[in-house]
């Protein structure tokens, strides 16, 4: 009687974890094909200089722009897309050129770029971005920093098709 119990629990906890494993992989894939464009943020595009040069670094550096970019709908990563990054900075203003600068995504869709420290503009510590390569729809974001001391800031673009 007792390898009867012990083989029933066996046998319902390996269904359990079929069922959960089973069960995840077809949620992820399924939300991957839902996800939804980013849609621009107001005031994303205050200060936007068109055509920006892609840089190794903004500035003397010291605080780092990160995220992603991807294709709404399957959620695949955006290898060689183009973000813009600019911000109020410790070294200029965020209307001033040298504080643009563009950098294009790894084969992983993720970017990274350092820049000097952001600093509150208007009272928020914010930066500003934009996918603006034309293949797909242009999207300008404002995210605002949790704190002025943070030494990164990081977006996510989910682009569609232009």
């Amino acid at each position: 009687m007792t390898d009867k119990r012990t083989n029933r629990r066996t046998l319902l906890a390996t269904a359990g974890a079929v069922m959960a494993t089973g069960l995840s992989g077809l949620i992820v894939p399924a939300q991957a094909q839902g996800l939804t464009p980013t849609t621009s943020m107001r005031g994303g595009s205050n200060n936007y200089r068109p055509g920006a040069p892609i840089v190794d670094r903004i500035g003397g550096g010291g605080f780092w722009m990160t995220g992603t970019v991807r294709r709404a709908g399957d959620g695949q990563p955006l290898e060689g897309q183009r973000i813009q990054i600019w911000a109020h900075t410790t070294e200029g203003h965020e209307r001033d050129p040298q504080s643009h600068g563009a950098i294009l995504t790894d084969a992983n869709g993720m970017f990274r770029l350092e820049m000097p420290q952001i600093v509150p503009a208007f009272g928020q510590p914010h930066g500003h971005l934009a996918y603006d390569s034309g293949d797909f729809e242009t999207v300008f974001l404002r995210p605002v920093m949790a704190s002025a001391s943070d030494t990164t800031l990081h977006a996510d673009f989910v682009l569609q098709p232009a």
